[in-house]
């Protein structure tokens, strides 16, 4: 009695260290078994994340996308198809950043063009008021009144003037050059003004020495 009295404490013992040993395995085990199924999730997210990105069909901006696939590398996954989705994915936001550019240029220059064709139509309004104030003068003084104040604006009497009659494959018909005071005189003989100014070219002063003109 007094010897398995003896021999029990040690068989507890033994019992213990046993299932310390096998709750240690199996804890480790487990550990193991999440981290594998946290790393699957995260491949699964990663090329769920990358090929939205690659085919275009996400929301994310261009910068998400970019800190998306800078996040995805810093996890270092190591899975292959990872490595190479996240390649695929950067040239991708590399020709959208490029396109993104070349619309935003194409963008600038539109407006630039329209700002510039509204400052030169409202330029070129102001001409074409004066041009049709001398044909519609009331008497022959008013018009030669009207020239003379007119002439001040041009570097010369003598400055030509085009007259466009037809425009077609991007090329101008023109009629005989004229003058600028020969077409402003024609213009008081004939009480009527049937063009548009189309463009002018100025001196450093300003002053207009040429000025194209279209039939209207």
């Amino acid at each position: 009695m007094k010897r398995t009295l003896k021999i029990f404490p040690k068989m507890l013992l033994a019992i213990l260290v046993l299932t310390i040993a096998i709750g240690g395995t199996t804890s480790c085990t487990s550990k193991k078994k999440l981290a594998a199924e946290e790393h699957a999730a995260d491949v699964s997210r990663a090329v769920k994340d990358l090929n939205k990105i690659i085919d275009g069909s996400s929301s994310w901006t261009l910068d998400e996308q970019a800190k998306k696939v800078a996040a995805i590398k810093s996890k270092n996954l190591g899975d292959a198809e990872v490595d190479r989705l996240i390649e695929e994915a950067e040239e991708a936001i590399s020709r959208k950043r490029a396109e993104a550019d070349r619309l935003a240029e194409e963008e600038r220059l539109r407006q630039e063009e329209e700002a510039r064709l509204r400052a030169n139509q409202s330029e070129f309004s102001v001409i074409d008021n004066q041009l049709g104030s001398i044909a519609g003068a009331a008497s022959i003084d008013e018009a030669n009144m009207l020239i003379s104040t007119s002439l001040n604006q041009y570097a010369t009497p003598d400055i030509p003037v085009l007259i466009i009659i037809s425009q077609a494959g991007g090329f101008n018909d023109y009629d005989r050059p004229t003058t600028i005071s020969k077409f402003l005189n024609y213009l008081k003989d004939k009480k009527q003004y049937k063009y548009k100014v189309e463009s002018v070219k100025r001196d450093g002063l300003g002053k207009i020495t040429e000025m194209e003109l279209i039939v209207k």
